[in-house]
């Protein structure tokens, strides 16, 4: 069956498909990739407080999107709210900028996927090619990562429910191996090994907390498939709520399990902190394995997810003549914006060629456009809340003023922390650079497609 009906995308997605849409798109390979580096810059209650915090911060958001997404749930999310409160400009400023982000996790799934097959195969790497940040590419290397993202781009050029029948199945084995995990912390992990609580104070937790946004985002794709969910439309608030609240409980509890059960020199010396932790948990290679497994589930649930949410904004705004009218064109025989999908899963081809230091890059730089695109949607809630009180909401978030006006101070409160004189500032050249390439070649699009239509 057609997933577009005369030229409508069709409403296939149930509840779960979407809970594990949202859930999944949060919970990619970040946690085992770089849990352990939370735990040493910040100390094992510092990790924990930074995703408390930041948790909370997008809880906040969340609740906004809550009452967007249930208000509105046409396909785009930022793009169809930021425009009716902020026109045009606005729009595209908010809608490219998560799609920046949604660009960055993609790639950084592309990346993380030779890094996952590295740690299985040590000695797979052959083929030298250049060396970037002093980390080496190999061919091999960056063939794996470019078949991955091949693969995932057709998966979702042949549709939807094809995308969100993968996500399902492997999100099941992320439940498992996490569940193994945290509970056999409290058995066998120790408090005693948590020392120290906080590193560097204050700053260690900042260099956490700029990592938040990133690790959170995915909740977001849930409001950008809005057109394909077939659930009433209060629900599309709830499951957005619920999603998040398990994506903070979930990272909160990794932290708290790793740092139990590992010291911070154990930590350091690892080459991924959860696996190792794993294996000390079960005390065979086989639970290390379980947990790298896990991870690859992340990354295809992750990838699977962003993909889903990047291309559907990229349609939007073509749709909307803020980007190319190609753009906007949908598969003859499939009917999924293929051309958008080309698009984002063509750049995350080209990330694995930067190496494997690129990883925290695109963490970094893509949570600076995630974090703008939540400011610019806080602001689009108040100025919809005053200018259109009588718009239907299906669900309406209570004191929604005080909480509109809450999240965008924490919005911007955390981009401040991506800017020079931070402590956790973005890198010079390469963070900025990313941005920079992204927002300005967007400009360039956003103008050409003007002049030409």
């Amino acid at each position: 069956m057609s997933e577009q009906a005369n030229g409508e995308l069709r409403r296939v997605l149930k509840g779960f498909d979407v809970l594990a849409l949202g859930f999944g798109a949060m919970i990619g390979w970040g946690w085992i990739v770089l849990a352990g580096g939370w735990v040493l810059d910040a100390g094992s209650l510092g990790a924990v407080s930074a995703f408390f915090f930041g948790g909370i911060a997008m809880l906040l958001i969340g609740l906004i999107y809550a009452e967007l997404a249930s208000a509105m749930p046409q396909v785009g999310g930022e793009h169809v709210y930021s425009h009716k409160a902020l026109g045009d400009v606005g729009s595209f400023v908010c809608t490219w900028a998560i799609v920046f982000g949604y660009a960055s996790v993609v790639a950084f799934e592309a990346v993380a996927l030779p890094t996952v097959v590295e740690y299985l195969a040590p000695n797979y790497k052959v083929g030298f090619l250049w060396t970037i940040a002093g980390g080496e590419v190999y061919a091999t290397w960056v063939a794996v990562g470019v078949a991955g993202a091949l693969s995932m781009t057709l998966v979702n050029c042949i549709g939807v429910r094809t995308a969100a029948l993968l996500q399902k199945l492997v999100i099941l084995l992320i439940f498992a191996a996490g569940f193994m995990f945290f509970t056999g912390s409290l058995f066998t992990g120790s408090g005693a090994t948590m020392e120290p609580l906080f590193t560097e104070g204050v700053n260690g937790v900042f260099l956490v907390l700029i990592m938040v946004p990133f690790m959170f985002v995915g909740f977001d794709v849930i409001p950008q498939a809005a057109e394909e969910i077939n659930l009433p439309f209060r629900r599309i608030g709830w499951l957005i709520i619920f999603s998040v609240s398990m994506a903070v409980l979930w990272y909160m509890l990794i932290v708290l399990g790793l740092s139990r059960v590992l010291t911070s020199a154990e930590i350091a010396s690892a080459e991924l902190g959860v696996p190792e932790a794993m294996n000390a948990i079960f005390g065979g290679a086989w639970a290390g394995n379980l947990m790298i497994l896990a991870g690859v589930a992340g990354i295809l649930t992750s990838w699977n997810a962003f993909l889903v949410g990047g291309s559907r904004a990229v349609y939007a705004l073509a749709r909307s003549g803020m980007l190319p009218k190609f753009l906007g064109r949908l598969h003859p025989r499939y009917n999924t914006p293929v051309n958008a999908i080309l698009l984002i899963g063509g750049a995350s081809a080209l990330a694995p060629l930067l190496g494997r230091e690129s990883l925290v890059w695109f963490v970094n730089a893509g949570g600076l456009g995630i974090v703008i695109a939540y400011s610019m949607v806080a602001l689009s809630f108040l100025v919809l809340r005053r200018r259109f009180p009588e718009m239907h909401r299906p669900w309406k978030l209570p004191m929604g003023e005080s909480f509109g006006g809450a999240a965008l101070i924490l919005s911007l409160g955390i981009m401040v922390l991506y800017f020079p004189g931070s402590p956790a500032a973005l890198l010079w050249p390469q963070e900025w650079l990313l941005f920079a390439v992204w927002m300005v070649s967007g400009f360039a699009l956003f103008g050409f497609t003007r002049l030409a239509y």
